[in-house]
């Protein structure tokens, strides 16, 4: 696995290489003799314990082995699969078609009671039309060159708009005002796009603020994040990261109040909304 831009999933990746390395010093080991023990390079012990790769399975095992340290393995085995799911690179999750990957998203709408979303690239999957959607995932499928199930996944995406009008859900979105003037899909699947956010704002299940393009920055533009209740998701364009550190959650908490100051609401963004309308003519 490559190593990681967030520091969540470097920290992590870093406290199991320290937790496997005081098992070799336990043991009485030096890197060469365990190596050996293991039947691999000496590098590879290098590259596990400076945290530049996360150990497989067979590693840990091995490892323990090596060390007498057999009742460590299923401990061991479930933090490296925790810290394998911090970083995960579009292209792995992509690696049969996009719709498992909108199916998980379900789910986490669906078990998730308030989701705060802030986006400086794109319009949400749940308030995306069928159009825009294709178009967005259609463009995705291109650059990534993963197999093209687009159809199916657009299903599986638009299926989470019912969250917007079933149960107890609340969405709190903020988008930048780029969002609405960039052009994903032909001027029509923009307006499209455009209208049906009007249509939604006024759902009370939804709080829909814009930040403008004159608008004073107390934060600067940042990555797509979602938070659902306590799980912070952000998405950069080769990967999805899951946020765990709390010094990390903080911030992005931080940061999502302050841009929550910087938009504006009602009336003011029904403005802003329609005024890209506008523009597409």
């Amino acid at each position: 696995m490559p190593s990681s831009p967030s520091s969540s999933a470097q920290a992590a990746r870093e406290a199991l290489a320290a937790r496997l390395q005081h098992l070799r010093r336990d043991a009485g080991l030096t890197g060469k003799e365990l190596s050996d023990q293991c039947g691999w390079h000496p590098a590879k012990t290098t590259r596990i314990q400076r945290a530049k790769i996360t150990p497989s399975d067979a590693d840990i095992r091995a490892w323990c082995a090596a060390c007498n340290a057999d009742n460590q393995v299923p401990d061991l085995i479930a933090t490296a699969r925790a810290v394998d799911s911090m970083y995960l690179e579009w292209r792995r999750l992509h690696s049969d078609g996009m719709k498992r990957v909108q199916e998980d998203w379900y789910m986490l709408h669906q078990q998730a009671g308030m989701c705060r979303t802030y986006v400086s690239n794109v319009v949400p999957g749940f308030f995306q039309t069928p159009a825009y959607a294709t178009a967005l995932m259609q463009s995705i499928t291109d650059f990534q060159g993963t197999p093209n199930d687009v159809t199916d996944a657009v299903a599986a995406r638009i299926a989470r708009s019912r969250f917007l009008y079933e149960g107890v859900h609340r969405f709190v979105v903020l988008l930048e005002e780029w969002v609405l003037r960039s052009r994903i899909g032909g001027p029509e699947t923009m307006a499209g796009q455009l209208r049906h956010l009007l249509t939604v704002m006024p759902l009370p299940s939804v709080s829909l603020g814009i930040i403008p393009f004159t608008a004073q920055r107390a934060v600067w533009p940042l990555e797509a994040f979602y938070a659902f209740d306590d799980r912070i998701l952000v998405e950069t364009l080769t990967a999805e990261i899951n946020v765990a550190q709390p010094r990390e959650l903080a911030d992005y908490r931080k940061a999502f109040a302050a841009l929550s100051e910087m938009a504006v609401y009602g009336d003011q963004a029904r403005t802003l909304i329609s005024s890209a309308i506008d523009a597409l003519n």
